[in-house]
């Protein structure tokens, strides 16, 4: 499933040439995950509450053209899983249809305290796109979506 989110170029986001700083992208990357995650039902904020963490251990990002200031940017992201405790997200950052930039993060699923872990059977029903997510996960806890 891919979903877009539009993201303006602010001023602060450009560099002494006008254009959108690089650093800028993998923010818009998170931009477009945390719109995937909402798309799908259940914010990163209720994710955490549930305890469970995905901290980036990978990013890439492969700069086409740039972007300039009051750009309105649209990325499109898409998940995939990389491993049992690891997921993809892969990104397209476009300006009126035109490809600026590629990318991808990498994210380990975690507890609070750092362990990784596989992700419990309400993630990994989400992340699956089923619908019927509100079911035991694997350690017996009940999982459930919020409207967040």
């Amino acid at each position: 499933m891919t979903v877009e989110a539009n993201v303006r170029v602010l001023y602060g986001d450009t560099d002494a040439m006008g254009q959108a700083y690089h650093g800028n992208y993998l923010r818009w990357f998170e931009t477009g995950r945390a719109e995937w995650f909402r798309s799908r039902g259940m914010s990163y904020r209720e994710l955490e509450s549930h305890g469970v963490f995905l901290p980036v251990v990978e990013a890439r990002c492969f700069y086409v053209k740039p972007a300039f200031y009051d750009d309105v940017l649209t990325v499109r992201s898409s998940f995939t899983f990389e491993g049992k405790a690891r997921l993809r997200f892969d990104y397209e950052v476009l300006k009126d249809g035109e490809l600026l930039a590629t990318g991808y993060t990498v994210h380990a699923c975690v507890t609070r305290d750092r362990k990784v872990v596989k992700p419990p059977g309400y993630l990994k029903a989400l992340l699956q796109g089923d619908d019927s997510s509100a079911k035991d996960d694997d350690d017996g806890r009940q999982g459930r979506r919020g409207d967040t």
